[in-house]
């Protein structure tokens, strides 16, 4: 057993963890976070994705003690309030899920593409970068679709700030 101090969700959170506890274990059993799903176990599908310090991590393959100390951000965290986060309305708006499972590692994954690639993103680009996140529901046009049309809302967002 561990302690281990992090923010999550802008909030700071200490617990005694068992060294072998992996960051979506912590994340859905201990802060009951379930937004952050397990889908493949192996770092294959991208259910998982969290953000760590800014930059998006397959927390399924992450022990919670290798972040101890960062700032960890899920899916519930991206919004504020009932605002939702301009990446989170462009899948709603552009029908960018189905069954719902991968969306919230897909979103996470999204938004660390756009903060890399600013608004200069096109089709091809997304398809790349998205290639660690699996859908089996959908054939990514939306996906795609959703996270260019959130690229120029973030973009805008930035300028205005």
């Amino acid at each position: 057993m561990g302690e281990i101090s992090l923010t999550v969700n802008g909030k700071a959170v200490s617990a005694n963890v068992e060294d072998r506890t992996l960051l979506v274990q912590f994340l859905r059993d201990h802060l009951n976070l379930t937004g952050t799903h397990v889908g493949c176990d192996t770092s294959q599908c991208g259910a998982c994705v969290v953000h760590i310090d800014g930059r998006a991590v397959k927390s399924c393959t992450t022990l919670v003690g290798q972040v101890n100390g960062a700032s960890v951000t899920t899916i519930e965290g991206l919004s504020q309030g009932d605002q939702l986060h301009p990446m989170q309305a462009a899948f709603r708006d552009n029908h960018g899920l189905q069954c719902g499972y991968c969306t919230p590692g897909m979103i996470m994954s999204a938004v660390d593409i756009v903060h890399r690639h600013g608004g200069k993103l096109d089709e091809a680009t997304v398809r790349h970068e998205l290639e660690g996140n699996i859908c089996r529901c959908t054939g990514y046009h939306n996906i795609v679709k959703s996270v260019l049309d959130a690229a120029g809302r973030m973009t805008t967002a930035q300028a205005a700030e």
